[in-house]
């Protein structure tokens, strides 16, 4: 190896120096004019990294390098976690041979990249930096890590906390990688909506917000210490070509790259940012000869670091770019960027061209010994504050676990969610309300099946869904335009199918023309595309709700379903504008919290590993002892749905897995879902009296021994009714056969209700319940005892007091209202019986196995339908009801009831008495029974619920804001199958709840 010669010759210094005032005179012209005076006397924070570059482990490895060797730890070359081996021996080789100073990772997966970093690190003799691209984090370059919003997305956020956030959380998750340095923030203002090469990659186009954004995001990952890199200097977003493929030209003056392009720069550098990375940018104003940046002097070191005064690191944009090599040879390339003033070079062609012609450089003296020093001492400095002084290798074990946390996860809904931007919102459209009055149908624009976005439309109501194509003929778009007649709401959502959301349209015009034809007052749009794509929409403007979601994700489309029905309200402004439509700044506030969201357990300050694992193994649990065959559980806090699952199968036979849009037979839980919702409205409105008797609302009853029963009495249960009746037994013979009056196999208008398909009942036989109810026995005692017989009574009440049919009020005031469209009676009648899970095989009554009809025979008898048992639900729907109870009367943005009548029902009436009992609402016992219990032993004494005989409870706490949701077919195969209650599923479940809260 040839080494540096000792001393410059004359010649060489006069050369220098010369070159140096040459560079300076311009600085100098303009300080004497005053020109830029008060940038020059703004205080710069120096990188925190320069205070290692002369400490003792810098000055002991610059003690051991020869010339070629500090040459080379300024060189930093790709690497890939998902190449062959041939590429990994590559790589080693350049370490051993070459003693590089780093490598860039690019596609592959964590657990690889840290091995082959820890293979890397062991070869080399001086620590390595490693670097990455994750400008939007790891998900950027490896698969099973998080991918946070594009920065355009992060544009519109309003709090930048969240970015600081963001910025910690992603340092933590490259340093978790084995990696150093991260090439972002890109600082770029995107002030032209056909850059294709920076775009969405940029905060946007207002430079105070891109500064303010990019600074939050540097001191976010330096603060957790990782090295940082601002790029593309002096701008990149303003070009309509790629660098990656020629070298763009930027003709602008001097003024606007000052006030505007180095804006983002000169901040961040007043701000201590760690490097800044320089492109490969033609830029006249900077340097006449045409140039590109990374190899202009005038730029990399008379405007940035001598005007500036930046110290910091400065790296070059990938050295095997066309808008760099185009017309320039491998190695004096590399040599030319040094010389312009950069210090690390990275993904140079050719290492070993590189170094020689570097050495050569310095030979010649063209560039001096003390300058290569200098940077080789910046980039050891640098790997000191990366702790590299202190290496120890990675552990890859758990890292994907590691990478994907709970708390990473929540920050990426919290980002998007803050970033989604509502343009336009006539008549507040959003959040929508109303639903009784809607018939909702959804687009899926660009999209060739059911979408994140359509699926969770349906979590909040019914919405019947469609596709078109992004190529779709106009035959196809002309049907379902005919379709979408019968429909007063259309939600649709125009999708994205590119990594990066490109400002391409990519509809043809048939396409487009329904866009613009299907914009009107009764439509909300939601754009998973470059919000730049909408000045391309002709007509998009005139939509009623008009949504910006920047990029098109599952998380994208999930949360902006989920504020389209108010889960959380919008708050987030353009970062750009949109044409003539919208200008930057633009977007409107709406309200959230009133529906329920969607989340992690985390957002609700629960622990979301403990409580899923805990859940599932008590599911598992109850599964593996054939208690249930599979079920549901719903949990919420606050309003947050933070566990929805589905379990097992239908039955035991291990073909049909429970979906979570299955119905099941609720039981008694539908003693307070039908009639008690209606009867504290009629509360409230004077209607109904709870000190008011049977006989005064039904006055059949009124002359017998039930007339006189309060209401107080009968829903806590105290009144001394009979707790029940087999109604079915008084249809049969001794012989067993059907008494005549009762059931035949064949339909007539005799006998018109179905029980079964080979069972009718004839159509008087109500009044033989009802007959029953009038002469069954009374205790006597004042005392609690459960019974169901008035709840069979309670539907012609609701009738009376509202002069509507009781199906008709329940859907028209209660379900339908609140979006619960899968509660209903007689399920068969509008959901497929694969979406109904059985119950019991009725060996007594029905003599078949029970699908899609009431389990109860009581309620079989009413034809389906009666406040004791009848009712079918999912446990989502089921939840939209208890979660109004939980709310103390109101959902959705409407009150239902009032919260001082669900404060009378939901209290024990008559504790004195030993009885814990609300009005219909069952309530912990007073005092405590252990596992015996009917409650987890933390549920609070304000909690109240119920429990369903086919396996069914529903809880809701108060104090603690917690609903919960538990749906099972226990019965299956027979009611006695007790092993549900001998396992305390349902409470322990209920239990591992308040647990996680303290977890």
């Amino acid at each position: 190896m040839i080494p540096f010669p000792p001393t410059e010759d004359l010649n060489t210094t006069i050369a220098h120096k010369m070159m140096k005032i040459k560079y300076m005179l311009p600085l100098i012209l303009l300080l004497l004019t005053g020109a830029r005076s008060n940038a020059q006397k703004v205080p710069v924070q120096k990188p925190e990294f320069l205070e290692y570059t002369h400490s003792k482990w810098v000055d002991s490895i610059m003690n051991t390098l020869d010339p070629d060797e500090k040459i080379g730890q300024l060189l930093m070359v790709r690497a890939y976690s998902n190449k062959e081996e041939k590429h990994k021996q590559d790589i080693l080789d350049l370490i051993n041979k070459h003693k590089i100073g780093g490598v860039v990772f690019f596609q592959g997966n964590p657990e690889k990249q840290v091995q082959l970093m820890n293979e890397f690190q062991q070869a080399s003799e001086i620590p390595l930096l490693g670097a990455i691209d994750a400008e939007w984090g790891l998900g950027m370059r490896l698969d099973n890590t998080v991918s946070y919003p594009f920065q355009m997305a992060l544009g519109a956020i309003q709090d930048n906390a969240l970015i600081y956030e963001m910025g910690k959380e992603i340092a933590g998750q490259i340093k978790r990688s084995g990696l150093h340095i991260n090439f972002a923030p890109v600082a770029d203002i995107n002030n032209n909506p056909d850059n294709p090469v920076i775009n969405a990659r940029s905060f946007g186009e207002d430079k105070k917000n891109v500064t303010a954004k990019v600074i939050a995001y540097m001191k976010g990952m330096q603060d957790s210490g990782l090295l940082t890199t601002a790029k593309h200097f002096p701008g990149h977003g303003d070009t309509n070509v790629d660098s990656h493929h020629d070298l763009p030209v930027l003709n602008h003056s001097r003024t606007r790259m000052d006030t505007l392009e180095i804006y983002p720069f000169k901040e961040l550098i007043k701000a201590g940012i760690n490097g800044v990375m320089v492109a490969h940018l033609n830029i006249p104003v900077l340097d006449t000869t045409g140039k590109p940046a990374t190899l202009s002097r005038q730029i990399a070191t008379s405007l940035l670091q001598d005007e500036l005064g930046f110290e910091g690191l400065i790296i070059t944009d990938a050295m095997g770019m066309k808008g760099v090599t185009k017309g320039n040879a491998p190695g004096i390339v590399d040599r030319d960027a040094l010389m312009a003033g950069n210090d690390i070079l990275e993904l140079s062609e050719d290492v070993e061209k590189a170094i020689f012609e570097i050495r050569k450089a310095v030979q010649k003296g063209m560039i001096r010994e003390k300058d290569i020093d200098a940077k080789v001492r910046k980039v050891l400095a640098a790997k000191q504050w990366a702790k590299l002084s202190d290496y120890r290798p990675m552990e890859s074990k758990n890292i994907v676990r590691d990478l994907n946390t709970p708390h990473a996860r929540l920050l990426n809904r919290k980002l998007v969610e803050a970033s989604l931007t509502v343009l336009k919102n006539d008549g507040n459209i959003l959040p929508v309300s109303g639903l009784e009055k809607l018939k909702i149908a959804s687009v899926s624009v660009g999209a060739s099946e059911e979408t994140v976005f359509q699926k969770t439309l349906a979590l909040y109501t019914a919405v019947d869904h469609f596709r078109l194509p992004h190529d779709a003929s106009s035959a196809a778009i002309e049907k379902l335009k005919e379709q979408l007649d019968d429909y007063n709401l259309i939600i649709i959502g125009i999708h994205d199918q590119g990594r990066l959301p490109k400002n391409q349209v990519g509809f043809p015009e048939p396409v487009l023309a329904f866009l613009k034809e299907i914009s009107g007052k009764n439509s909300i749009i939601t754009s998973f595309k470059n919000p730049y794509v909408l000045d391309k929409i002709a007509g998009i403007e005139h939509a009623g709700g008009l949504i910006v979601a920047y990029q098109d994700s599952k998380l994208t489309e999930e949360l902006s379903a989920q504020l389209i029905f108010g889960a959380f309200g919008a708050s987030g402004k353009l970062p750009v504008r949109i044409g003539n439509k919208f200008p930057i700044g633009s977007g409107m506030e709406t309200k959230g919290g009133i529906r329920f969201k969607y989340t992690l357990p985390e957002e609700a300050g629960m622990n979301s590993e403990f409580l899923h694992r805990k859940v599932d193994s008590l599911m598992q649990e109850a599964m593996d002892n054939k208690a249930i065959p599979g079920g549901q559980v719903f949990i919420a806090k606050d309003g947050k749905v933070v566990l929805y699952k589905a379990y097992g199968f239908q039955d035991y036979s291990d073909t049909v897995a429970v979906r979570k849009t299955d119905l099941y037979d609720l039981a008694s839980v539908t003693k307070i879902s039908s009639s008690l919702p209606a009867l504290m409205q009629f509360y409230d409105q004077g209607k109904f009296d709870i000190d008011k008797n049977l006989g005064d609302y039904l006055p059949y009853f009124k002359n017998s021994d039930k007339g006189d029963l309060s209401f107080r009495e009968i829903l806590a249960h105290q009144a001394g009714l009979t707790p029940w009746i087999a109604y079915w037994k008084n249809t049969l013979r001794k012989n067993g056969s059907y008494k005549w009056s009762t059931i035949k196999k064949d339909s007539s208008s005799r006998f018109p209700i179905r029980i079964a398909d080979h069972m009718w009942l004839h159509r008087n036989y109500r009044k033989k319940i009802y007959k029953a109810i009038k002469k069954s026995p009374l205790t006597g005692k004042k005392e609690y005892l459960y019974s169901g017989l008035v709840f069979y009574l309670m539907p012609e009440m609701v009738e009376n007091m509202s002069n509507t049919p009781f199906l008709t009020y329940l859907d028209n005031e209660i379900y339908r209202k609140l979006g619960a469209t899968t509660l209903t009676y007689n399920p068969l009648s509008g959901f497929p019986k694969e979406r109904i899970v059985p119950t019991e095989h009725d060996y007594e009554f029905r003599h078949l196995p029970i699908h899609g009809t009431v389990h109860d025979e009581g309620a079989a008898m009413m034809g389906g339908i009666s406040s004791n048992a009848g009712l079918f639900a999912n446990a989502n729907d089921l939840a939209k009801l208890m979660q109004m109870y939980l709310n103390m009367g109101t959902y959705g943005g409407d009150r239902y009831i009032e919260e001082s009548t669900f404060r009378e029902f939901t209290r024990a009436q008559f504790p004195e008495n030993n009885n814990h009992r609300g009005l219909g609402f069952d309530k912990p016992y007073l005092e405590s029974k252990g596992a015996d219990g009917n409650t987890a032993a933390d549920a609070t004494e304000s909690s109240f619920g119920h429990t369903g005989f086919t396996g069914t409870m529903v809880w809701m706490d108060p104090e603690k804001r917690i609903l919960y949701v538990f749906l099972s077919n226990r019965v299956l195969p027979t009611r006695e199958n007790t092993k549900l209650y001998k396992l305390n599923t349902r409470t322990n479940i209920q239990q591992v709840i308040y647990d996680a809260l303290k977890e």
